[in-house]
């Protein structure tokens, strides 16, 4: 399962939902099913998203579960 910590992020900006559906074009609904992760994102979005909150793509999103070969 992919989580997110946009709503922390949000917060750490004071950004309403309704501020970061601006900056990225989408409707503030978008960003709530996000942020509940029933929403499944293009990577062009997750970029986009990482972008404005200047974090690496892995900041933001991560693969609750995933297996990491070392």
């Amino acid at each position: 399962m992919i989580t997110n910590r946009m709503k922390v992020l949000r917060a750490e900006r004071n950004w309403t939902q309704q501020d970061l559906a601006k900056k990225l074009g989408v409707t503030r609904q978008t960003i709530s099913s996000i942020e509940k992760g029933k929403y499944s994102l293009s990577l062009k979005l997750a970029f986009e998203i990482s972008e404005i909150f200047e974090v690496e793509l892995l900041d933001v999103f991560n693969n609750e579960g995933s297996e990491k070969n070392e």
